[in-house]
């Protein structure tokens, strides 16, 4: 059967096997988790699956593999924890995903649904505590809605801006028993350039004298990596890399510049100050490799700003482009086939 169609299975199970169950239909490997007593039906439909678990310590260090899985794998790392504490704990590693970019889903425990706002026993609204660190967060108040809910947060967590989602999982939800159909595997949305776009960029690399490319974000591959490597090789492009974004651009490449971290060597940012043209893809230019929001002019920077990222509203959000490019690094990479082979005819940074 086409793994698009949904399948139904032929007994009713508990909420939390379906949710597992659900997990498996959308490829998941590995769950990083400390084990709580909120969630223990979640727990026993995993013993059932052929998923890995990795228990963890403490639900900080279970928070930040998931996210690292993330960030290495383009695959959303899955976390799971218990109520209040487990939660509060795990608050380190959704901030890092939403800042850095990484698809991530966090399921939490939460109180039985017949005692909210009552101050249950670490009783906590997820939705207030998580809003402003997260692309979705949620609770799932009824067991039919298990798979709909799964497979929206894998596609909220994957498309556009990658980053956080956090899910609150109800104990009594978790024991109730429905029959559903499963949800097929997540796609990520994307938007691809135009040939006129195209021609646009073309243009602009060509016509600059000291162009520079900044590479950064997610959604990056490895053949997208090594495509843009031969990209930049061939055009004699000086490629940067933003903060914690080193594996995107190999160190001992001939156009490799330096990295935009922290104590950034000085000649690259005379540089880039000094450059025409900058091509930045699929990375913010926030705080740490923008030097504290110096390094450009705010809100249209002096030089030919070409930025390539999947998220719209992350677009001129505070740097003007002269091209704007909404689309995934991996489709942008893969667009630069069609340019001529020789576009910018300049020499490396030294």
């Amino acid at each position: 059967m086409n793994e698009r169609h949904a399948q139904q299975p032929s007994t009713a199970q508990l909420g939390g096997h379906i949710l597992v169950r659900q997990l498996k239909q959308q490829n998941v490997k590995q769950v990083f988790c400390v084990p709580g007593e909120s969630y223990l039906a979640v727990l026993d439909g995993l013993y059932d699956e052929n998923i890995e678990v990795t228990v963890c310590r403490q639900e900080g260090g279970a928070a930040m593999m998931a996210e690292a899985y993330g960030k290495l794998t383009g695959e959303p790392g899955i976390c799971m924890v218990t109520r209040a504490p487990g939660a509060t704990n795990a608050y380190a590693g959704v901030h890092i995903a939403k800042q850095d970019s990484t698809p991530m889903i966090l399921f939490v425990g939460q109180i039985r649904r017949d005692v909210r706002e009552r101050e249950a026993f670490q009783e906590m609204d997820y939705r207030s505590v998580f809003a402003d660190q997260c692309k979705w967060v949620t609770e799932i108040d009824h067991v039919e809605r298990i798979p709909e809910i799964i497979s929206r947060a894998f596609h909220v967590a994957t498309s556009g801006r990658p980053g956080p989602v956090v899910i609150a999982l109800p104990e009594d939800m978790l024991t109730e028993v429905a029959q559903v159909q499963d949800a097929p595997r997540y796609q990520t949305v994307d938007s691809f350039i135009s040939d006129e776009q195209l021609q646009q960029l073309q243009q602009q690399l060509h016509e600059a004298r000291q162009p520079i490319a900044i590479l950064g974000g997610s959604r990056w591959s490895a053949q997208a990596c090594a495509q843009f490597a031969q990209f930049a090789k061939e055009q004699q492009l000086p490629v940067a890399v933003q903060f914690r974004r080193q594996m995107l651009f190999s160190t001992e490449h001939p156009c490799f510049v330096g990295d935009l971290g922290l104590g950034v060597n000085p000649d690259l940012l005379n540089y880039i100050a000094a450059a025409d043209c900058v091509l930045l893809i699929g990375g913010r230019m926030s705080e740490v490799p923008s030097q504290n929001y110096t390094l450009f002019d705010i809100p249209a920077p002096q030089a030919q700003f070409i930025h390539v990222h999947p998220e719209p509203e992350e677009l001129n959000r505070v740097y003007r482009a002269d091209l704007a490019l909404c689309t995934s690094p991996q489709d942008f990479v893969s667009s630069l086939a069609k340019l001529p082979t020789t576009i910018v005819s300049t020499r490396p940074f030294e």
